[in-house]
């Protein structure tokens, strides 16, 4: 069984990062390479580390014949064309934001703009794949979440679905400069960045919304967040350390039962005794978590690292993409060398 599928946004981060793993997987093909700029250039001429992608490959502005069709693309500019793509039968996978919140009046709130789309939402999947395998079997729109809201979702799930933790969560987080997308502005210059650390988005980045709405969902309570992501210097790799009271006779050993029970038949889930580290992850698929009980203050701290391009965004898309299409849940994710 191969699936034919589209790019559309293939010259950015996460889209060249999809075609590194698309070209490669066995259940796939890549049909159409889609941007608005560079069209009719190679596709391995304009992602130059894509050095195996057929000559014949090249940019163009149609999604071609393609029965999936994987968007990477700036804010509510997916929603402008999902309607129709669906419309001719293909399915969606979302790498942007345009389906994850619920609410259309919240992407007034923290997108500045009106969606274009709304009667979609109530639709589109939230694709936290460990925990929508049956909803995305049948899925035709898959709302790939954002790369700060899966490792801080991966880190709490297993606590809040098991009610063991309040829902008035801190989240401190770190990321790559690679989760900014193709920004040409001097905060993300090499002059700016490199030494440096600072904390950005305090309280509006957009990560926020999705993370209070999917922490509801799986606590089943309404949830509060104070989230700080910050930019490290480094091209991609994200950790997001997550704190959380405990609710009364919680214990460290209940924490580790339910942590171990919940990741352990996870392909890409690996629960750590030590502290994870960003390089354990690179180019990779996994996700790896950590918690620790501060049994003094009745605190959970749950650690969760991932690669931002990888879980965070391409892979995380793929391993959706897999359960749609009745693939292996693995496929074109299993080996993945530990360099992009």
């Amino acid at each position: 069984m191969t699936v034919r599928v589209a790019i559309v946004g293939v010259t950015g981060y996460a889209g060249g990062e999809l075609a590194r793993l698309l070209l490669r997987h066995p259940g796939a093909s890549l049909v159409a390479a889609v941007a608005r700029s560079h069209q009719g250039e190679a596709l391995r001429d304009v992602q130059p580390h894509l050095h195996g992608a057929p000559a014949a490959l090249r940019i163009s502005a149609g999604v071609g014949d393609a029965e999936v069709v994987f968007t990477a693309l700036p804010a509510g500019e997916a929603a402008r064309q999902a309607r129709g793509w669906l419309a001719e039968g293909r399915k969606i996978v979302d790498v942007g934001s345009d389906f994850r919140l619920r609410d259309a009046a919240d992407y007034s709130r923290w997108y500045k703009f009106e969606h274009p789309a709304p009667e979609l939402l109530g639709e589109a999947v939230y694709g936290l794949t460990e925990f929508a395998r049956e909803p995305l079997r049948t899925a035709r729109l898959v709302a790939n979440p954002g790369c700060y809201p899966t490792a801080s979702l991966m880190a709490l799930a297993p606590a809040l679905r098991a009610g063991l933790i309040e829902t008035d969560l801190i989240i401190d987080a770190k990321s790559g400069v690679s989760g900014a997308g193709h920004t040409v502005d001097e905060a993300f210059l090499f002059g700016t960045i490199d030494g440096s650390l600072r904390p950005y988005g305090v309280p509006t980045h957009r990560h926020t919304p999705e993370i209070v709405q999917q922490a509801a969902v799986l606590g089943g309570a309404p949830a509060r967040l104070t989230f700080t992501p910050h930019l490290i210097p480094m091209t991609r790799g994200l950790v997001a350390t997550c704190y959380a009271s405990l609710k009364p006779h919680v214990t460290g050993a209940m924490i580790a039962e339910v942590y171990g029970g919940a990741y352990r038949d996870e392909p890409f889930v690996r629960v750590l005794s030590t502290f994870p580290a960003t390089k354990q992850v690179l180019g990779s698929n996994w996700c790896l978590v950590h918690t620790v009980v501060d049994e003094e203050n009745r605190r959970l701290i749950a650690i969760g690292a991932l690669d931002n391009l990888v879980k965070g965004a391409a892979g995380s898309a793929i391993q959706n993409f897999n359960v749609m299409c009745g693939l292996p849940e693995t496929a074109g994710l299993e080996a993945l060398p530990l360099w992009p």
